[in-house]
């Protein structure tokens, strides 16, 4: 509950709740645990992660949920430990082993040529058992189903690939390769592994993934299931996550009135998504500007729920 005034019944408990999820449990399974912690059934996620991985996920809870589709999550990052010289049926560990060679004689200097390589503006192919959509159907679903299929390449960015440290594995001839990576949406960072153990001819997969930021939500707004179960409660009211997420404009109480009846306002130049500000600190819409209007393309606080 924002610390500036009560919220009214609509809004009570609204907002982010940036969980610090654990290994060995999907998002779906955290959307439901969150439901419980909270009693409530208005739960939504903002993208998901792999059962295997760690660290931020985003959440909407209630009114929040509707703010999920216009959060600016273009960009992620993580901390990754990638092991050299074993291919695996899905790019991470918990594919079965297709190979295995010894990677023992992979200089550092071969890793920063390629690793180079794999930065910047680039082509990937997705992993087949990863979510996307193949003539309608989730690739995951078509391995296990035994089909055939391609997956097309697309393009990604990848602004950060930097590799942090090194330990050799005497027993099987691995390298382990700890690495941070900033990407663009849609990157998938098993497929790197796999990407710079084929072009270092000994295979590579992914063995630890840790998401540390989505867009501008990081692991210090995030809270484990254990931490939400002793005090059940959002990390970001929808006011702070407003102000967090988008930037904002300072509105009168008249424009408050006026654009919580579903009105638009005068524009200011502000490109993108941003949000409205009234005198007391509430958001009270998520405006865009177009031609001469900036109109609401979410009403946080309409009149029927503000009270005034």
């Amino acid at each position: 509950m924002s610390a500036r005034g009560k919220l009214s019944s609509g809004l009570v408990g609204a907002g982010l709740l940036i969980v610090d999820k654990e290994a060995g449990v999907t998002s779906h399974d955290v959307v439901a645990s969150c439901r419980k912690l909270l009693n409530t059934r208005k739960v939504g996620h903002a993208g998901t992660l792999d059962p295997m991985a760690t660290g931020v996920l985003v959440l909407g809870i209630e009114r929040a949920t509707k703010m999920l589709g216009l959060l600016a999550l273009t960009t992620k990052a993580y901390t990754a430990t990638i092991r050299l010289g074993r291919t695996t049926t899905t790019d991470d560990a918990e594919g079965d082993t297709v190979l295995d060679v010894d990677a023992s004689a992979v200089t550092d200097e071969a890793v920063a040529r390629h690793v180079a390589v794999l930065t910047g503006e680039i082509d990937q192919v997705p992993s087949s058992v990863s979510a996307i959509k193949v003539d309608g159907q989730r690739a995951h679903k078509l391995v296990r189903a035994g089909e055939d299929f391609t997956i097309p390449s697309r393009r990604v960015t990848v602004t950060r690939f930097d590799v942090v440290g090194r330990q050799d594995v005497p027993d099987g001839g691995f390298v382990d390769l700890d690495v941070e990576v900033d990407c663009s949406s849609g990157t998938y960072v098993r497929a790197l592994a796999r990407d710079l153990g084929d072009a270092l001819g000994v295979g590579g997969h992914l063995t630890l993934l840790r998401r540390t930021r989505v867009g501008p939500f990081t692991l210090e707004h995030a809270r484990t299931l254990e931490d939400l179960a002793e005090s059940p409660s959002v990390s970001l009211d929808i006011d702070e996550a407003a102000r967090t997420a988008f930037p904002h404009r300072e509105i009168s109480a008249e424009e408050a009135e006026s654009i919580s009846q579903g009105r638009w306002l005068d524009p200011i130049g502000l490109s993108g998504v941003y949000a409205a500000i009234d005198p007391t600190g509430h958001t009270i819409a998520l405006l865009q500007e177009k031609g001469k209007r900036a109109s609401s393309v979410m009403v946080v606080r309409p009149a029927t729920l503000r009270g005034l």
